[in-house]
């Protein structure tokens, strides 16, 4: 139901930008987010905004960095990643939900890998 691409192998400073496609789902009566997980660590909130359109929030290691949008005519979320950082790589995934937080969200998509090199 929750598609995400977009991910690759980008140099430190480089940019990627990630697509969340939702089918029989509406972005406009969830809570979106984007969380990563990187090896050995616990999966991270990234950025969520609380239905479409909305104001998106960030984590702190991402904000200014980080943009998210969403275009509910395409039913899509995107995640426009600059200035990247070794740290920045992991395993992205797109979910819907009721809160901002992994214990909300209902519906998840299959993970992208994004690998960051230095």
């Amino acid at each position: 139901q929750l598609q995400a691409s977009g991910g690759g192998l980008v140099q430190a400073g480089g940019s990627l930008r990630l697509s969340c496609t939702a089918e029989d789902l509406t972005f406009r009566n969830h809570h979106i987010s984007w969380f990563r997980q990187a090896p050995g660590k616990e999966q991270a909130l990234v950025a969520c905004m609380a239905g479409s359109p909305g104001t998106p929030y960030y984590d702190d290691a991402v904000r200014g960095r980080f943009t998210m949008e969403t275009d509910n005519v395409k039913n899509t979320a995107f995640l426009q990643m600059s200035k990247m950082k070794p740290e920045d790589t992991a395993v992205y995934k797109c979910a819907l939900g009721t809160w901002c937080d992994v214990r909300g969200m209902k519906y998840w998509g299959k993970g992208t890998q994004v690998t960051v090199s230095s």
